[in-house]
């Protein structure tokens, strides 16, 4: 098994996760505070990285940022006391992978870490993809436009690529914020179609007449390989 990197300040829930990882057969690194925890990031072969948000000095949002800046690939699970939907949302928008709330359950915390390095493990071993003038790199979760680089969230960047893994099918709101946000409830559907019109302006030629990020009235969005003309 691999490393997995655990930025946590509290004594307890650092030994309770190292008991938990341990049993399963992962190496534990830990770091008390954000900055040490991005130095160890950059200076090991970590699997995956659980980050507690409320840390001293940089903060856990900060911290997620930053890994996700410079490897886009790395599995970040949140484990954090926030249960508002709203910060969810945005947590996820920085590029985390999940997030657990506390008080978690040890088991659903494992299985979502592990879930979390399998679907990085599939990314890293797909080949680059391309739609009309679009070429999408899935290990440096970089696209390109007419061979112009397309500055995308990494949240973006995750609702591209269950498109182009779902193609040709109907995606209802409610399936793409289950599969792509990872929650259940959630403030609006909107946040949806928010995301879905800026993958739109940047990656379609024409965003007022979509050819690929297509709208099905009353049921939702399917994604359309065509080249472009």
């Amino acid at each position: 098994m691999g490393t997995i990197l655990v930025v946590e300040d509290d004594p307890r829930i650092l030994k309770a996760l190292h008991r938990l990882f341990s049993s399963e057969g992962y190496e534990i690194q830990s770091a008390t505070n954000g900055k040490q925890g991005l130095e160890m990031v950059g200076s090991s072969a970590v699997e995956a990285v659980v980050l507690d948000l409320m840390l001293p000095g940089l903060s856990g949002r900060d911290v997620c940022r930053t890994i996700k800046q410079s490897s886009p690939d790395m599995p970040v699970v949140i484990l954090s006391a926030i249960s508002d939907v709203a910060d969810k949302v945005l947590l996820l928008e920085l590029g985390a992978d999940d997030y657990v709330t506390k008080p978690f359950s040890p088991r659903e915390l494992l299985a979502r870490v592990q879930a979390a390095i399998r679907r990085s493990k599939r990314s890293r071993l797909r080949p680059n993809v391309s739609f009309g003038d679009v070429q999408v790199d899935y290990a440096s979760m970089r696209a390109t436009k007419n061979g112009k680089p397309v500055v995308l969230t990494a949240h973006e960047f995750k609702l591209l690529r269950f498109f182009i893994d779902n193609p040709d099918r109907v995606l209802s709101r409610e399936e793409l914020l289950n599969e792509v946000w990872g929650y259940n409830s959630y403030p609006s559907t909107r946040t949806v179609d928010n995301q879905i019109l800026k993958l739109r302006q940047k990656l379609e030629e024409n965003p007022a007449n979509p050819v690929h990020f297509c709208t099905v009235h009353g049921a939702g969005y399917r994604f359309v390989n065509v080249p472009q003309g």
